[in-house]
């Protein structure tokens, strides 16, 4: 207790002579929070210049729209469930790296991102790998929105269920995504064939999934505890952007 003039006072009472706090101050959580309500549209904002930007001169045009097409999709369907399903901001950081992925890779085609040769000629590999770099994001960031929706969705509470599922529905993505690159082969022929990425590799489909297996499992490892904080301060603090 403090004592002032023989008058005591409780802790964490306020003296009547002390100034009342500001009404317009925030705690420390509200600004966070209100921080990460505005990040996804500053991420929006900025990968919508650098889709732009990956448009200019790219290698071959047509392969340009492949590759972008997933953004294009997604971009209209985050937009227009943002207010009713916002997501957690690692989910937004991750889609947004996703779609840089994507972009260089549209941008020079898979097979000749500067990037991959500069790996290729490090570790003296045999082609350009940057597409195995595509499709481990393919199921490391798939497998964070559907760990997402199952976790706010569904009420599945056991954890080895909730792995095997969001594995399952990664590697469902993953072969679907190999369904359009073989109809896109078929409907338009040679020209899909930058599309595909192949570079000659017969395995390149079964390697392609199951680098995203690899993918959906390591994310699911390594960020299962940050993606359950963060889903766990969503619905303390949710409310409409």
């Amino acid at each position: 207790m403090r004592e002032d003039s023989g008058i005591r006072y409780l802790p964490g009472l306020r003296r009547p002579d002390e100034n009342p706090p500001r009404t317009g101050d925030s705690p420390p959580a509200v600004e966070e929070f209100r921080a990460s309500r505005r990040e996804p549209v500053v991420l929006l904002v900025l990968a919508l210049l650098l889709l732009v930007v990956s448009g200019i001169g790219p290698k071959d045009r047509f392969t340009w729209w492949l590759e972008i097409a997933p953004i294009l999709v997604a971009v209209p369907v985050l937009v227009w469930t943002a207010r009713r399903f916002p997501l957690t901001p690692l989910a937004y950081r991750l889609l947004f790296v996703h779609a840089l992925i994507l972009m260089l890779g549209g941008h020079y085609t898979y097979a000749e991102v500067p990037l991959g040769f500069w790996f290729r000629d490090l570790f003296g590999l045999a082609r350009n790998h940057y597409d195995r770099l595509g499709h481990i994001a393919q199921g490391f960031v798939p497998a964070i929105l559907a760990r997402e929706v199952l976790r706010r969705r569904t009420p599945i509470v056991s954890p080895g269920w909730l792995f095997f599922l969001v594995t399952c529905v990664v590697l469902a993505i993953s072969a679907a995504y190999e369904l359009l690159e073989w109809l896109a082969a078929i409907t338009t022929g040679s020209a899909a064939m930058a599309f595909l990425g192949t570079q000659g590799d017969v395995w390149d489909t079964q390697w392609d999934m199951f680098l995203a297996l690899c993918g959906a499992i390591a994310a699911q490892l390594l960020l299962s505890r940050r993606h359950d904080r963060e889903l766990a301060a969503l619905a303390r603090g949710s409310r409409p952007l």
